[in-house]
């Protein structure tokens, strides 16, 4: 793995540290490419329950390193945290910008720096802002807030992230890798992984689809993991009174019509 992203699993969860500090983190070709096969591992290991994603401080990412002329490179991250099927934790502990605050809109959940700088300024620079924000932040913030970010370029800070809806929470810098982790730990402890990962493929895709539709795809899915390896668990460990102890596989349970993007259309059948 490539020195400039960090990589570390233990107790089921991969926390994976953007790591040039010196460039306060900005992507170049190297760690674009070092994230993008973790994260693979990251949806195909089913060891690993819950991923985050941080920065060496004192950044989480400046955006992208213009000396290294890369481009788009959030939108070249392969596959994007929402892809990916375990939840994904952005520990914003620092500034965030363009293709920086790019990635972290990508990923489910954002604990962010109270006083760190975020902003999608590529309007000023005279390009597009790129890294899906065109589609996750008008999802995550409404219209006219991803409107201001856009159009206007300008910075704001943590409590206006949160404000927006762009942070789960909005805390000091020190606090901020703590909280994710804390927030990890109980995911991966506590959550069944089939039914989270099913969980999050529909958040993301079903936004888009009609109500009928998402609540059939609900109905089908709770078929699906009824017939699954975790199946009876939860009850069984309500019942004797412990931790339930998941044994199910991502990987060998996932709906083959769900291994590609929803249409709506599809079903278990």
């Amino acid at each position: 793995m490539s020195s400039e992203l960090l990589v570390d699993v233990s107790a089921g969860i991969a926390v994976l540290t953007l790591n040039r500090p010196a460039k306060q983190n900005a992507f170049n070709p190297a760690m674009t490419e070092a994230l993008g096969a973790a994260l693979k591992r990251c949806d195909t290991e089913d060891a690993i329950r819950v991923v985050v994603i941080t920065g060496t401080p004192p950044a989480f990412c400046a955006g992208a390193d213009l000396s290294d002329r890369v481009g788009e490179v959030s939108a070249s991250i392969d596959p994007p945290p929402f892809r990916v099927r375990k939840p994904v934790i952005a520990a914003v502990n620092g500034h965030a910008v363009g293709a920086g605050l790019a990635l972290a809109l990508q990923c489910d959940l954002r604990y962010m720096a109270d006083d760190a700088v975020y902003a999608l300024s590529q309007v000023r620079r005279g390009v597009l802002a790129d890294g899906y924000v065109h589609w996750t932040l008008p999802r995550l913030a409404g219209l006219a807030n991803a409107a201001d970010i856009l159009l206007t370029g300008r910075t704001f800070d943590g409590a206006e992230a949160r404000a927006m809806g762009l942070a789960n929470a909005c805390l000091p810098a020190a606090e901020v890798v703590p909280t994710a982790m804390a927030v990890a730990h109980d995911i991966a402890g506590g959550s069944a992984p089939l039914s989270a990962a099913l969980s999050k493929r529909l958040l993301w895709e079903g936004v888009g689809l009609e109500p009928d539709v998402v609540a059939r795809l609900e109905a089908d899915l709770n078929e699906h993991i009824a017939e699954g390896r975790d199946a009876g668990e939860a009850m069984a460990a309500f019942r004797e009174r412990r931790q339930p102890s998941w044994s199910g596989s991502i990987n060998d349970e996932w709906p083959n019509w769900a291994r590609t993007k929803w249409s709506g259309q599809q079903s278990l059948d």
